[in-house]
This record gives C-alpha cells, structure tokens and sequence, in this order.
C-alpha cells in the first residue's frame, strides 16, 4: 500500500466517523496544533536530545555536589558502608587522608566490609596507607601523618593524587581532630555567636584544618558548630540560615520562625511541653547529628 493511498483510507475513515466530508484536514491540523503548543511550552515528555525533561532536571540536580562540609572523628565512623537499620540501605563509604575525607563509594570492593581495606573505612588512614601499615595506632591519627619520614610522605602525597585525579573520588570535607575543636566549657557571647552566621567567605586563620566555616546556633546553654554536616541547612540561603548566628531556644521550643521568638531568648515562661521539644532539639543536635559542642551560654542547663 502506497503512502497517499493509506492517506486517503485514513481520510475515508474519519469522514465515516464524524460524518463530515474532508475532517481528516481539521483533525490532522488539531494535532500539529497541540503539538506545537506543548513543544513550545516546553510540556512534551521528550526534547530533542532524546532525554525527557524530567530525566535532565534529575541528571542536573545529581551533578550537584554537597557543599565541604567539617567531619569528627566520630562522624566520619559511621560512614563504613554497613547496612544502615533506621533504612535497611547500605551507608556511603567515606575515608580520610591526612585530614581529607574522601567518598570512596565507588570502590566499596575494596573498602567497604569484607573488602581488604575495609580497615580504612570511616576512619583517618593517611599514615597507614603511605607506611602500608594495618596498625591500628596509626588510624584517626592527622597528627602522625606529619611524623612521616620524606620517603613515606611522598608515598601520602601518591595516595592522594590517586585518590583525587585517577579514582576520581570525591572530596567531602576535612576531617577534624578532637583535640583542634574549640573548647566545649568556654563561656561564649551574643556577638561571639553573631560572627558565625553562615555568611562567612573564607574560614578563619584560628580554624586550622576546617573544610567549612564555622556556623553556630545556640540552644539551652550549648553552642553547636552545625558545619559539621548542616552546612545545607544552616549555611548561606539554607532554609534555617534564621538561626545561625543566634541563641535559638526560644525559636526551637515554639518551632518559630518569627523574628521575635529568633530575638527573645528567654525561655522561663514556657510550658514544659515547649521545654520538652526544646530539649528533644538539643538531643537531636547533640547526639543523632553529632554536632560538636564549641562553648556554652553562660545559663542554668536544662534539666
């Protein structure tokens, strides 16, 4: 069958169906119509190379990376690449090298469990893997790292070339020692919370070995650094970027957002189910996140 002859059965057919001589025409330009509205609205579920729309907003939003974040030591543990129980999936497998925490996911064979590094997972292995050593007195250990002999620490510096520009790994942030956090018991002020509000370019000389700057939220009497792993959330245009920089009691016990409950910090007048949530909040920060505890407000602690 030829093509104008399979045009005029088709055109044969419409004019049985709506009873209207020559309808096919209308129809045909109905559709082209259609048609090209939604292509030029952009509503078809394809594009012209060959990827629908959707597929490319979600290619987009996976070439997103995370913004650096800081890690603790005990942090960085839990990324070992176990099943995770809250969600039955398996963690991502991070590592650090001198300081550098890598996401070495991608070679789960190797360090992930029952792979022959698995040693390394969720833990600082700069020193281990330029002496390729398993001892495990040289892991979580930056320090050792500068103990390195020349021979040794050009071995570190291979490993991480390696890691970055031929495995291709990514880099997630810096690891930060405990003994580099600041004091957890030092009374802090409102201008001293004030200077980490998110809004900070470049991390302060003091911050030796940050991969964030520094952001802090006040709540009770505890000042948390939430860059260690809140960096999206607190962090410049985060949505609770509101409460960085400020003693956020008040706001956290309401679930506020109005800026008279981010201004008022008092939290005598309210009832013990608000303390309650307030305190659920601290645990939150505390003990599920981890955030580390970088001062105090000088003010009674909730008990």
């Amino acid at each position: 069958m030829t093509l104008s002859h399979a045009a005029k059965e088709m055109g044969k057919w419409c004019d049985g169906i709506t009873g209207v001589e020559g309808s096919s025409g209308y129809l045909a330009l109905v559709v082209f119509t259609a048609v090209g509205w939604l292509w030029i609205n952009d509503s078809l579920p394809f594009q012209t190379n060959g990827a629908t729309k959707q597929q490319t907003e979600e290619e987009e939003e996976e070439e997103t990376p995370d913004p650096p974040r800081n890690f603790t030591i005990k942090q960085l543990r839990n990324f070992d690449g176990t099943v995770d129980e809250r969600t039955d999936e398996k963690k991502p497998v991070y590592l650090s090298v001198n300081g550098t925490v890598f996401d070495v996911s991608n070679g789960r064979d190797f360090y992930g469990p029952g792979g022959p590094y698995e040693v390394f997972a969720g833990r600082e292995c700069g020193a281990a893997l330029a002496t390729m050593s398993f001892d495990e007195k040289l892991l979580d250990d930056v320090s050792a790292c500068e103990k390195l002999g020349v021979g040794d620490r050009n071995e570190l510096e291979n490993w991480m070339e390696k890691f970055e520009h031929y495995r291709c790994y990514p880099i997630k942030g810096k690891l930060v020692p405990d003994d580099k956090l600041p004091n957890p018991d030092r009374i802090m002020t409102m201008e001293d919370l004030e200077k980490y509000d998110g809004n900070l370019q470049d991390v302060p000389e003091e911050f030796v070995g940050y991969g964030a700057v520094p952001i802090y939220v006040g709540a009770g009497n505890k000042v948390f650094d939430v860059s260690f792993g809140g960096v999206p959330m607190y962090g410049k245009d985060g949505p609770y970027q509101k409460f960085a920089g400020k003693d956020v009691s008040r706001a956290l016990a309401l679930m506020s957002f109005d800026p008279k409950d981010l201004e008022n910090t008092d939290v005598s007048d309210l009832e013990e189910k608000k303390i309650k949530v307030l305190k659920d909040w601290i645990n939150t920060f505390e003990t599920k996140k981890g955030y580390p505890v970088v001062g105090k407000l000088g003010k009674q602690d909730l008990e």
